[in-house]
């Protein structure tokens, strides 16, 4: 005699730990990338127009 039998897997996923957590990897990246661009444009500033007159031009844009 056979006897059918069913198994039940069930996961519970917490959607907003998940979800926060997805939010925060892309914040960071998305700062890390700012901060990246911020020192190149900085660098860039100094090499081009001399230290101190370059370094004004990149805080202030003028």
């Amino acid at each position: 005699m056979r006897t059918n039998t069913q198994t039940r897997n069930e996961t519970k996923i917490d959607t907003g730990y998940e979800t926060s957590k997805f939010a925060m990897a892309t914040g960071f990246t998305m700062a890390a990338l700012v901060g990246i661009w911020a020192c190149a444009c900085m660098i860039s500033g100094l090499v081009s127009g001399g230290l101190v007159q370059g370094l004004i031009t990149a805080i202030t844009g003028v």
